[in-house]
């Protein structure tokens, strides 16, 4: 018996033609597998964000971030730590 051990999740729902409608979490024993299809996942515009969790541990693999929750930036300078 092989265990699923990831699981894209958000707040909102996910949309992607990948994943079925309904409101079953489908997980995934693949984590490459699981960063790809939530990588083609389109957040929700208002701040959402779609993560790649690691089951057992809880530990985030992966985040996608939508542009709305993204931090603006004023030049290049912001870049430089110095």
């Amino acid at each position: 018996m092989v265990s699923a051990d990831y699981r894209i999740e958000s707040k909102h729902p996910v949309i992607n033609r990948l994943l079925p409608r309904t409101g079953v979490r489908q997980l995934f024993k693949d984590p490459s597998q699981a960063v790809a299809i939530a990588a083609k996942c389109v957040p929700n515009p208002f701040g959402d964000d779609v993560r790649v969790v690691h089951v057992p541990s809880g530990e985030v693999i992966f985040v996608a971030v939508s542009a709305a929750a993204r931090p603006a930036r004023s030049s290049w300078s912001d870049l430089d730590p110095a």
